[in-house]
């Protein structure tokens, strides 16, 4: 398997980097640990962290997933298509993100807010062309890992840990499938065929776990994979197409709707000169969402 690993940004509270993967199979990898706690922010393909066996947690362009210090794991990619990622290395304590009944799962991974979708693909875009200053580079990353961090906080009801387990066994199988083939004609039909469960379960369980309906989440994912193209310059049909949405249009209100403005718009607001009104867009959808 090829690995790259590079650092963009360093600082005494944190460093921020880079990692791709291209795998040769999906097949699990050696037993890893890491030195210090990551947050890991996919921004294209997907991965899972593998704690024990059968249990483990997918990463995908919506989610962060965090790596406790000195705790260990395997990765494996699930298709094979690997996995491009931000990388946020921090010092800082995180038992306050752990419940009494969540147990370590519960703690380790969540569904990002649109805000931090944005600003991640901010930072991704910004210091590998080197155009943040080491000011705004820590700022805009250290709010990046607020907002991570506060998406692992686990809520609703505590429910038995066996079928807790069963739900994040079938949700992570939903994610993965959603995650290799994000612009492939979903239905609930099919992913619950994935899963395992009734439509009507996976739906019910799905929104409980997650916190959206699995609509909204495959939506979130197209729009979540379609975020680079749309900063890199991209024909937004074009995108809009390769991303699974029916027409320029149809792309244009969902990414409105979700991020809080048109793909124009952000293109305009990811210029250095147009950074005080990107970050109000970030700031004003992370409130919404949180």
């Amino acid at each position: 398997m090829d690995v790259v690993r590079r650092t963009l940004f360093e600082s005494d509270s944190m460093n921020i980097g880079v990692f791709e993967a291209r795998p040769a199979s999906d097949a699990c990898g050696d037993v890893e640990r890491q030195g210090s706690h990551v947050v890991v922010l996919p921004v294209s393909g997907v991965f899972c962290r593998h704690d024990a066996p059968g249990r483990h947690v997918t990463g995908t362009p919506s989610h962060a997933v965090l790596v406790a210090a000195d705790t260990p794991y395997r990765v494996s990619y699930p298709g094979g298509i690997g996995d491009r990622a931000l990388t946020l290395r921090f010092e800082y304590p995180v038992r306050e993100l752990h419940e009494p009944h969540g147990g370590a799962d519960a703690a380790s991974h969540g569904l990002l807010p649109p805000g931090a979708i944005i600003l991640r693909n901010l930072l991704w875009t910004r210091l590998q062309s080197a155009q943040a200053d080491g000011f705004a580079a820590e700022a805009l990353g250290l709010d990046l890992l607020g907002l991570a961090l506060t998406s692992m906080r686990p809520g609703g009801s505590f429910v038995r840990r066996a079928a807790q387990l069963r739900w994040m066994r079938a949700l992570a199988r939903v994610k993965e499938a959603v995650a290799v083939a994000p612009a492939e004609r979903w239905s609930v039909a099919k992913l619950a065929k994935v899963a395992h469960l009734s439509p009507f379960h996976l739906c019910h369980v799905f929104r409980q776990t997650v916190g959206t309906s699995v609509y909204d989440y495959v939506v979130q994912e197209r729009l979540a994979y379609s975020l680079g193209a749309v900063l890199d310059g991209g024909d937004i049909t074009t995108i809009a197409l390769d991303a699974g949405f029916t027409s320029h249009s149809h792309f244009t209100a969902r990414f409105r709707r979700f991020f809080g403005c048109t793909p124009t718009a952000l293109r305009r607001a990811a210029t250095p000169a147009h950074v005080s009104e990107l970050r109000k867009i970030v700031t004003a959808r992370a409130r919404h969402f949180s």
